[in-house]
């Protein structure tokens, strides 16, 4: 009764975003290309701004994939979560940022960081890969989620491009679903859209 009332208010909140068809040629904060040969919907919150792009198939609940484009130094991958506590002497929750010169195994642990504030967070996997043109880490882990105690399963992406001007720009992607059937299903179309995934030039002026 707990998962399906936390589940039902899930679905209530993600009724309030904004909700879009997209197909085709898509561009990520105008650094990162990719190409739909499928359609996906994305998602945005009229309250907040993140600084990725989220999509997903079935509602943001039980799958999303998110794109990070041209992440700078000094970034963090998400807006700041609420304080739970009251108490005054609260700190302010972490929130994972972009470092210069990070090791793969770091890179990884911004991730792990980023989606434990949902749940509890477990890396199974880790190994070299190609992502957006750059050498990079593909990783796998799963994830309690907190609000529902569902068993989440989840793949990243994640690479460093050197640039001429911030040194170094992150790009990155995730997907996540439930362990069951959703992540079976889904993955293949997560990993069609994630290969296409291409740096974009930026204007020189």
């Amino acid at each position: 009764m707990k998962r399906l009332a936390s589940l039902l208010l899930a679905l209530l909140l993600a009724a309030c975003a904004n909700v879009s068809r997209m197909e085709g040629d898509q561009v990520v904060n105008g650094r990162l290309t990719v190409h739909l040969t499928e359609a996906w919907n994305r998602v945005s919150d009229p309250w907040d701004v993140d600084p990725y792009d989220t999509w997903t198939q079935d509602g943001i609940p039980l799958d999303h994939l998110r794109f990070w484009g041209g992440v700078r130094p000094g970034q963090a991958l998400m807006t700041k979560p609420a304080l739970f506590s009251r108490e005054a002497d609260a700190k302010a929750p972490r929130v994972p940022t972009f470092r210069q010169g990070l090791t793969p195994e770091k890179l990884v642990s911004l991730f792990e960081e980023l989606y434990a504030t949902a749940g509890t967070v477990n890396i199974t996997k880790m190994e070299p890969t190609v992502f957006a043109g750059q050498r990079g880490v593909r990783f796998e882990f799963t994830l309690a989620r907190r609000r529902d105690d569902l068993d989440m399963q989840g793949v990243g992406w994640v690479a460093v491009r050197p640039d001429a001007m911030y040194g170094e720009e992150l790009y990155a992607a995730t997907f996540v679903a439930p362990k069951l059937s959703f992540f079976r299903r889904l993955l293949p179309m997560a990993e069609a859209v994630v290969k296409t995934a291409r740096v974009k030039e930026a204007a020189k002026g």
